[in-house]
């Protein structure tokens, strides 16, 4: 089984393929937040996309986090270590990336199972 959605020309928001989503990398690109702010947003995006598609934060298997500047790694940790349950920690990889846009601070690309 192979599904793609929301697809714009470019990329779609979320592949399956047997019990595994795939999600875009996800972004907010908004200049009055901050980088916990961000990453809040970020991660109420991920569950609302992986709920919509049968799965959840619990089934994350990986995660790819890019920061615009390294220094800012303590700061989306706070938010990232609160919203992963104990016991469910996904794999992870954090980078410094250059941002498609100069006001996004954190992007964060996921795999996950299906439930």
């Amino acid at each position: 089984m192979l599904k793609r959605y929301d697809g714009d020309g470019r990329m779609s928001k979320a592949v399956i393929h047997n019990d595994t989503i795939y999600l875009r990398g996800l972004t907010i690109a908004d200049k009055t937040m901050d980088v916990t702010q961000q990453t809040q947003a970020v991660l109420s995006m991920v569950e609302e996309l992986l709920n919509k598609h049968g799965s959840d934060k619990n089934h994350i298997l990986s995660a790819i986090i890019h920061l615009k500047e390294i220094g800012l790694f303590d700061q989306m940790n706070l938010v990232w270590d609160k919203w992963v349950e104990k016991g469910h920690e996904p794999a992870r990889t954090c980078v410094e990336a250059i941002m498609s846009h100069e006001d996004i601070l954190v992007e964060i690309t996921i795999i996950a199972a299906l439930k």
